[in-house]
């Protein structure tokens, strides 16, 4: 009976997950098509954009990253500022090389960061310098591409993302840039990765004015210069460690934001051990938390429920509970193809999800380990978790 009672409960998780939470998992929230074709339909006026960049370390991909851009086939003027936060490699050089070799006409400046300024995570602090120098340019932009240093663009990246901005009106435009999924490691983490983001942020929800839901992927989000300054600018989440959903909080507050799947932006940055993805996971899963030992525990018993229940009633339970168990099961593993799809990987990954789920919720409990031991948010040699109590 309690087994029975277990099964139900776990298979009306699932019934809600399918049927009522934003239709996540079918992943229609897409770039693919533009809102129009250029010429037809486009604006008047192209407005002007500047791509801001925060680059720690990153000498392995910023001159495929910064050549990408000075590439964009933007109609429009189109600028790009790299902040170089404190490297210890050959990310500058590297960079104004690439933007020079390419023999570019789109202005190109490269700033190296003041250092680590108290209350600021990093990466945010880097931001703020970028967008700054770009607003005290002759001509401040009115758009801002907040882009990180391992993204790669197609040509009409910008041209595309401003399109549906203007369409829409929307004050943040941002794509969830497609993952590298080359490695055994990479393709047994990257499509749950993306899976479990959109179902803590459905898309749909995120892009309808009327849902509180905000969310962004902070390796591309296009920004209006002047509804950043009314949501308060980047200082408004100077200690943010999950940044991008941070930002999308404060920008659905002064207007519509849109945020979709897409192919024109991809990340090169590579995860080729277990270390690799343990950090990428790790890093902010105990900040997603707020950092609270009541709802790590609450999140890792309905994990549990969510994940294991099904399958383990399915292999081991009996009558009833075997049955609501294999029907969960299932339902898990049909909500995980149109990701699977999307990464062209096997449909039998899908089979796999409970597995993949429990791997997730110890890199949840390892992060909050680490965020005890004083080594939460970790990241290019920095622990940044609760900055602003430092």
């Amino acid at each position: 009976m309690v087994f029975t009672a277990i099964a139900a409960l776990a298979l009306a998780i699932w019934l809600y997950l399918v049927c009522a939470r934003g239709g996540f998992w079918l992943c229609r929230q897409r770039d693919d098509v533009l809102p129009w074709s250029p010429p037809t339909g486009a604006p008047p006026s192209w407005p002007s954009v500047t791509a801001v960049i925060p680059a720690r370390n990153e000498a392995e991909g910023i001159a495929d990253s910064i050549g990408s851009l000075a590439r964009q086939d933007y109609p429009g003027p189109f600028s790009i500022v790299l902040v170089d936060d404190d490297s210890e490699d050959a990310t500058a050089e590297l960079a104004r090389s690439a933007a020079a070799g390419l023999g570019s006409d789109r202005s190109f400046t490269l700033i190296s960061s003041r250092g680590l300024a108290s209350g600021w995570t990093g990466k945010l602090w880097a931001v703020r310098q970028g967008v700054e120098a770009a607003n005290n340019a002759a001509q401040p932009p009115d758009y801002l591409l907040l882009t990180d240093a391992d993204i790669v663009h197609t040509p009409d990246s910008v041209r595309a993302l401003v399109a549906r901005a203007e369409h829409g009106n929307y004050v943040l435009t941002s794509l969830m840039a497609r993952l590298r999924c080359e490695s055994g490691w990479e393709r047994s983490h990257v499509p749950a990765f993306v899976y479990f983001f959109q179902m803590l942020y459905p898309f749909a929800s995120v892009n309808d004015p009327k849902n509180a839901t905000a969310g962004a992927a902070g390796g591309c989000m296009l920004v209006r210069a002047d509804a950043l300054k009314r949501a308060g600018g980047i200082e408004s989440i100077r200690a943010a460690l999950i940044d991008d959903c941070s930002l999308a909080e404060k920008m659905k507050a002064v207007g519509p934001i849109w945020l979709g799947l897409t192919n024109r932006v991809a990340s090169i940055r590579r995860y080729d051990d277990f270390e690799e993805v343990r950090k990428m996971i790790s890093r902010s899963a105990y900040a997603q938390l707020k950092y609270s030992p009541l709802l790590l525990a609450g999140v890792t018993l309905g994990m549990a429920l969510t994940f294991l229940a099904g399958p383990l009633l399915a292999l081991f339970g009996d009558g009833t509970a075997r049955l609501l168990g294999l029907l969960t099961w299932i339902l898990m593993a049909v909500s995980f193809q149109p990701m699977l799809r999307f990464y062209r990987m096997s449909p039998l990954w899908g089979l796999g999800l409970p597995a993949i789920a429990v791997v997730y919720m110890l890199y949840t409990l390892d992060s909050a380990y680490r965020y005890v031991r004083g080594q939460g948010g970790s990241w290019k040699g920095r622990a940044q978790a609760n900055v602003s109590g430092s």
